[in-house]
């Protein structure tokens, strides 16, 4: 068979497969996406694998840097490309890719153990990397931005539309509708 039989007989299994599962995502007919873990979990990754076009006789590309994975750690992005390559490198020549998603689902924990388990934890991560010369850092001048001055009359107009808290009283906008009608007239006096 041509690769891209293989592909073709590959991509209809994975979709008979995955068919249900909210995890797994199809983006192209050579790209999918697998979900780890629950949203909102400091734990939680997904996983990117693009066929090329000799695929399945070449390796997939991995790809981990997408949006979803901010907050995982470069530690861990490495390592899970690692591990997919090195388990890809295995199945050369044959259908690979549901191995490889399972291959990281039985490995997650172990994949995940450089991850910190809090928010807060991985902040704390990021300030210890971060170094800044305070020579470099340059102060801009903040404007201060002036309150509207209303005079007097202002005020008390304003005040005589409000009630005593400063809300405006029921139907203070509403038309009214016969002086309205008065002054545009009527249709019947307009057809005529």
């Amino acid at each position: 068979m041509s690769d891209a039989e293989l592909q073709e007989e590959e991509r209809e299994v994975l979709l008979s497969i995955y068919d249900g599962d909210a995890a797994f995502k199809q983006l192209t007919p050579t790209t999918y996406q697998y979900k780890y873990g629950e949203d909102d979990d400091i734990k939680s990754l997904l996983l990117e694998i693009s066929w090329g076009p000799s695929y399945p006789s070449e390796k997939p590309t991995i790809n981990m840097n997408t949006f979803y994975n901010k907050h995982i750690v470069q530690e861990v992005k490495d390592k899970v490309v690692a591990h997919v390559e090195a388990e890809a490198e295995q199945w050369l020549g044959c259908a690979m890719t549901y191995t490889l998603f399972q291959s990281v689902q039985e490995h997650l924990a172990d994949l995940l153990a450089p991850q910190p388990d809090t928010i807060t934890d991985l902040n704390a991560d990021t300030n210890k990397l971060t170094i800044t010369d305070q020579n470099q850092l340059q102060e801009e001048p903040t404007k201060k931005v002036k309150k509207e001055q209303l005079s007097k009359a202002q005020k008390r107009r304003q005040w005589s539309r409000a009630d005593g808290k400063g809300e405006k009283p029921r139907g203070w906008d509403w038309v009214d509708i016969v002086k309205h009608l008065s002054q545009t007239g009527s249709k019947q006096e307009q057809e005529s």
